[in-house]
């Protein structure tokens, strides 16, 4: 790889980070603007409490019973948004290729539907200078570990994650949490040994 192709990469990854970054604001501004309840939740959620920066897309949730008006809402903002097989969230998409930023609206969490009360564990932070309620940090890595399994299951992404926000999270919840996934379980287990917990 010449040092042009490795200049052109690194600029690809930034403008991938910033077309996130503004899809991250710009859904947040329009679901803050219909008075919704959400949250920031996933890779960008733990990146606002300190963790590594994402590069896939930007996660938000919402309460199943709120997810066609958000849906419509979103619509109306003439964001573009496209409800994909999946039956438990549906697709933002903003700009335009090669740097379309893809945002994640999700209604069930492990299979179980949203409620609004889920919207109780969360914090006010400023992301990127707006102002969102983005989900504990207990709950989102309860969350992270509760997806693992057997075709999804990379300890290497998620190692980082809990030392960057290990001291916000209470593990022996977590523990309780992912009692029945076996994957979780390997890997509080792992973060013991490492001495990161």
């Amino acid at each position: 790889m010449t040092g042009a192709s490795r200049g052109n990469c690194n600029a690809m990854t930034d403008e991938n980070r910033r077309g996130l970054r503004e899809a991250l604001k710009l859904v947040a501004v329009t679901l803050k603007e219909g008075d919704v309840p959400f949250a920031l939740v996933g890779g960008y959620a733990l990146w606002a409490r300190g963790g590594p920066e994402p590069h896939h897309d930007v996660d938000f949730m919402v309460a199943e019973e709120d997810a066609a008006r958000v849906q419509a809402l979103l619509a109306e903002a003439g964001l573009h948004v496209v409800q994909p097989p999946e039956d438990w969230l549906f697709k933002v998409f903003i700009g335009s290729e090669p740097s379309t930023a893809m945002v994640d609206v999700l209604f069930r969490a492990n299979g179980v539907p949203v409620t609004r009360e889920r919207f109780a564990e969360v914090d006010e932070i400023e992301v990127e200078s707006v102002q969102m309620p983005v989900l504990d940090a207990t709950t989102l890595m309860s969350d992270r570990l509760n997806a693992m399994e057997e075709h999804a299951c990379n300890f290497g992404a998620s190692l980082p994650v809990a030392r960057a926000v290990r001291e916000q999270v209470d593990w022996e919840e977590v523990e309780r949490r992912t009692e029945d996934n076996p994957f979780a379980a390997s890997f509080l287990f792992l973060v013991r040994r490492l001495g990161i917990v």
